[in-house]
Parts: C-alpha cells; sequence; structure tokens
C-alpha cells in the first residue's frame, strides 16, 4: 500500500483503523473499524496495478468531447479521455450516469436504437469510428461485446461459438477455431466432451463464458463487457474475473461494473462518472468526473466525488 504523502484516502483509512483499534468504547465500534478494513484492502487490491500502467502502451480508443443522446435527450455528455491496449478498463459510477450507453457507443451498437445519435468523436486506433465509409459490421467484428445476463443460442454448445464464425466466412479450420475460442474462455476443459449438447444445459457462469468464447472466436481486437458477472453467484464472478485478468494479454478490455471491489481487483484504469445537471436546460445526464490508474482513483482520487463514491458515503 502507498504509504508517501500522496497516499489521501489509504492513510486516513488506516489512521481509521488505527483509532478504532486503540479504543474499545469507540462509539462507531465493529461496524466502523469492519468498514476502514475494508477499504483498506479496497485500496490494497486497487495498488496492484501500479501508478502508470498506461505508461508506453498505444491509445486504442480516444474518446473526445462525446455525448450520447436518444431522441434529443442527452445520456451523457462531454466526455474526454483515452483507452489504452492490453490494460482493462473499468466504468464505474451509479446508476443512470450513462456507463453502458457509452460503451455500446464504442462499437456502434447504439447505431441499432431508433433516436440514438453520437456528437463529438470516437476514434479507434486513430480513425474516427463514425466517420463516412467506416462499416460498422466490421466495428463490431473487431470491437466485441459481452452483455449484462448470458445470452446463448438456443443451439448447441458448438454452432454457438461457430456461428459467427460462419457468418463472417472464417469457415477454416473451423473445429480447431471452436477449440481455440473455447480454451481462450476458459470452458473447453469443461464442455469438450458435450459440445453437441444444447449451450442452454449450461450453469450461468459457463453460459457467460461461451458468450465470452463467441466474442473471442471472431478475433476482436477489444472485448467490450458490460457488467459481465452481475447476474452470476460468487464462484462464477470469481471465474470471470480470473478470465480478463488472463485476455488482457491479448485483448484490450473494457468493463462496466457495479463492484468496487470487482473493478479494484481487475481494472488497470479506472473511469468515474457520476449524473450532473445541465446549467441551461436543468436536464440531468452522465458526466466523466475522472479517469485514470486505478490505483488514483481508489487511494488518491483527485475529486470529492470520487472519493465519496469508492468509499461508499455515495452512490
Amino acid at each position: 500500500m502507498h504509504t508517501n504523502d500522496k497516499s489521501g484516502i489509504i492513510d486516513s483509512m488506516s489512521d481509521d483503523v488505527s483509532q478504532s483499534e486503540s479504543t474499545e468504547a469507540d462509539v462507531v465500534g465493529e461496524p466502523g473499524l469492519a468498514l476502514a478494513r475494508s477499504q483498506a484492502k479496497l485500496a490494497e487490491m486497487a495498488g496492484q496495478h501500479g501508478d502508470s500502467p498506461q505508461s508506453g502502451r498505444r491509445v486504442v480508443f480516444g474518446l473526445e468531447d462525446v455525448s450520447v443522446s436518444y431522441s434529443g435527450m442527452v445520456a451523457i455528455r462531454d466526455v474526454a479521455f483515452d483507452i489504452h491496449e492490453n490494460l482493462a478498463t473499468a466504468f464505474i459510477g451509479p446508476s443512470g450516469c450513462g456507463k453502458t450507453t457509452l460503451l455500446r457507443s464504442m462499437n456502434r451498437m447504439n447505431d441499432l436504437i431508433q433516436g440514438a445519435e453520437v456528437a463529438g468523436r470516437i476514434t479507434y486506433h486513430g480513425q474516427d469510428l463514425f466517420g463516412a465509409g467506416v462499416d460498422a459490421v466490421e466495428v463490431r467484428r473487431r470491437i466485441g461485446m459481452v452483455f449484462q445476463r448470458p445470452n446463448p443460442f438456443p443451439k448447441s454448445i458448438y454452432d454457438n461459438v461457430a456461428f459467427g464464425l460462419r457468418i463472417h466466412g472464417m469457415k477454416d479450420n473451423l473445429s480447431d477455431r471452436v477449440e481455440q475460442a473455447l480454451r481462450h474462455a476458459a470452458l473447453w476443459d469443461e464442455v469438450k466432451d458435450r459440445l453437441k449438447h444444447s449451450a442452454l444445459s449450461l450453469s450461468g457462469g459457463q453460459q457467460q463464458r461461451l458468450c465470452i468464447a463467441r466474442a473471442l472466436a471472431i478475433e476482436p481486437d477489444v472485448i467490450l463487457m458490460d457488467e459481465p458477472a452481475s447476474a452470476l453467484d460468487p464462484v462464477a464472478t470469481l471465474a470471470i474475473e480470473d478470465l480478463v485478468g488472463v485476455l488482457k494479454n491479448d485483448y484490450t478490455i473494457v468493463i462496466v461494473t457495479h463492484n468496487m471491489q470487482q473493478a479494484a481487483r481487475v481494472a488497470d484504469m479506472t473511469a468515474f462518472f457520476s449524473v450532473d445537471a445541465d446549467e441551461k436546460t436543468g436536464n440531468r445526464s452522465g458526466v466523466l468526473v475522472e479517469s485514470g490508474p486505478t490505483s488514483d482513483l481508489f487511494i488518491r482520487p483527485s475529486d470529492p466525488r470520487t472519493e465519496a463514491y469508492v468509499t461508499g458515503r455515495f452512490g
């Protein structure tokens, strides 16, 4: 854990722990001590990712004053930051702050929603994703997505993984491609003897890893994950988190999560969003509060709103 003069939250939490332990009659009592210990553990997990994990890495996404609206109502506005190669970046913040809306804009899934409009600029390896001549289907092949709830097709395990390969004409060595995708999703050993069985026979955690395998099969560059473990039990959640840690060696990962422990465990970089009222119209919309290394946001945030959120005092 950081102990220098910039350590911020973790210093105050350590002080809280010491004071609580030194006076048993303290009115805060055991719940306060437990909370302080929990926050110290959260900061310790965040600190393991280092101070500058993005250093020397290429920018995959550049977001420049991005706003997204639905039928004229702004959902999130004026977002600007970069996402770097082969890191896991977490989007955190309260419900309604536009995290998923922004995520879906990064592979143009919002194109499929009537009335959705993206202003500003989102670049992918320097190319404007919404520029003239950009093929949205190819964008979604390169930038895969895994949704909040597992959504396997009512087909066999094998056909679920092979589906995208067939659609994109990637039919050579099909069985080898299916096996490779299942191995990358840490599912092969569990299903290799029942590939022809229905995907719906799998557990929830297995179904989600199957969906990840389906996304990996078409050889994307980026995997977007919208709360991929929110519907799973703790054991299945841990398997997904472990998988993210492995996948970022080969892919760039962006993950939306409401779970602060999960963000601290898996994310190298974090962006915190909140909800604010527009000064002109009074309409509430999502805003980016700050972004940077996870250790910064969880241990020494630059904005008091971030500190309030990650310590559980807000949101």
